[in-house]
């Protein structure tokens, strides 16, 4: 195959790749639902839902702990819509190594 050939094809998916992410929407919560956080395919935090049931001024470490366990499975599921998607992008390509 062709190297620039190939380069033109890895920038074109590297393309789609970077507009699919955007497009991506995805959502956590903790505490049993207490606490959701949406989050795009480029990290950004798009909303944070807070339950008033939670908002407990006596307690604000347990309300800061589920805030930081939403978020951080936000972004554990786009890293890993992310891993998912460049792999499959890898094997349309016939990269050795990859899925």
């Amino acid at each position: 195959m062709n190297i620039g050939k190939m380069l033109k094809q890895a920038q074109q998916m590297q393309a789609q790749l970077q507009e699919e992410m955007e497009q991506l929407k995805v959502e956590a919560t903790a505490g049993g639902g207490m606490v959701t956080a949406r989050m795009n395919g480029k990290k950004q935090l798009l909303t944070l839902e807070i339950k008033p049931e939670v908002a407990n001024p006596e307690d604000l470490e347990m309300l800061q702990d589920l805030v930081v366990a939403a978020v951080n499975e936000a972004t554990r599921k786009v890293e890993e819509a992310l891993s998912s998607r460049m792999g499959n992008l890898a094997g349309m390509m016939g990269l050795p190594g990859m899925p």
